[in-house]
C-alpha cells in the first residue's frame, strides 16, 4: 500500500457520503497523510470529518467557497496551521449541472460549469503553490473527465470545462517543474457513486471507485515521481 505518513493533503469536495471526495480523502488518510478536507456544504464537511477523526484518521474540516481566492487560501492556511505544511492537493471539487443541446445551453450554463469545475482548481492551484515551494515540491492532481478523450453530445458546457482542466493541468506542470511540483489529472468515466446510481441505475456500466482510487494514491506518491503534465483515463473494467 502507498506509503503517505509524513505527508499533508488537501482534498476538496468531501461534503457528502458516498461521493469520490469522501472516498479519496479516506483512502490518502489511510495510507498515513494528514488531511485537510474541503468543501462550501460547512454541515456536511464537518461531517465527513468527524467520520474520519473516528477512524483514527489526522483531519482539519474546512468550509469555504472554493471558487474565491480568499476561501482558497483559507483552506491553504489550515493546511500549514493544523498539520506544519502542504504535500498534496487533489482537486476533486467540481460536478456536471448542464446536460441537454447545445443550441438550449445558455451562456448562464456555461459560466456555472466553469465556476465549479475550473474556478475552484484555478483558485487552489494558486493559493498552494507557495505552500508546495515551502515543502521543496509536492503533487497537484485535478479530475478532468473521459470527454476529454472521448467527447459526447449533449456536455458542451461540462465538456468545455473539463478540456480547459486538462489544459490548465498541462501548463501548470510545465510552469512548476523548477519547483519539484508535479501537476497531473485523471479523467474517468461516470463512477459508481450514490448520485450516479441514482440517475442511472444500478445496471448501468459505471466504473467503480475502488478503480479510480487505486490510480489516484499512485500519482500522488512518490512512486510517480517521473510523471507529471498528463491527463490519464481511469475507465475501470469498461475498455
Amino acid at each position: 500500500m502507498t506509503d503517505l505518513h509524513g505527508k499533508v493533503a488537501i482534498v476538496t469536495g468531501v461534503g457528502r457520503p458516498g461521493q469520490v471526495g469522501e472516498a479519496v480523502a479516506r483512502a490518502l488518510g489511510a495510507a498515513g497523510a494528514a488531511l485537510v478536507v474541503a468543501d462550501r456544504n460547512r454541515a456536511g464537511v464537518e461531517d465527513r470529518a468527524r467520520a474520519f477523526a473516528a477512524e483514527g484518521l489526522a483531519v482539519a474540516p474546512v468550509a469555504a467557497d472554493l471558487a474565491t481566492p480568499a476561501g482558497a487560501s483559507s483552506v491553504v492556511q489550515a493546511a500549514e496551521s493544523r498539520h506544519g505544511g502542504l504535500d498534496i492537493l487533489v482537486n476533486v471539487a467540481g460536478g456536471l449541472t448542464s446536460y441537454g443541446d447545445f443550441l438550449a445551453t445558455t451562456p448562464e450554463a456555461l459560466d456555472r460549469e466553469l465556476t465549479i469545475n475550473v474556478r475552484t482548481v484555478y483558485c487552489l492551484s494558486q493559493a498552494a503553490v507557495p505552500a508546495l515551494r515551502r515543502r521543496g515540491g509536492g503533487v497537484m492532481l485535478n479530475f478532468a473527465s473521459i470527454a476529454v478523450f472521448h467527447p459526447q453530445s449533449q456536455l458542451a458546457a461540462y465538456s468545455a470545462a473539463k478540456y480547459a482542466v486538462a489544459g490548465l493541468t498541462r501548463t501548470l506542470a510545465r510552469e512548476f517543474r523548477d519547483d519539484r511540483i508535479r501537476v497531473n489529472a485523471v479523467a474517468p468515466e461516470a463512477l459508481r457513486t450514490a448520485d450516479n446510481v441514482a440517475h442511472m441505475g444500478a445496471a448501468a456500466k459505471l466504473v467503480p471507485i475502488e478503480d479510480l482510487i487505486h490510480v489516484v494514491r499512485f500519482l500522488v506518491s512518490d512512486e510517480a515521481g517521473a510523471i507529471s503534465g498528463q491527463v490519464i483515463a481511469v475507465t475501470g473494467r469498461n475498455v
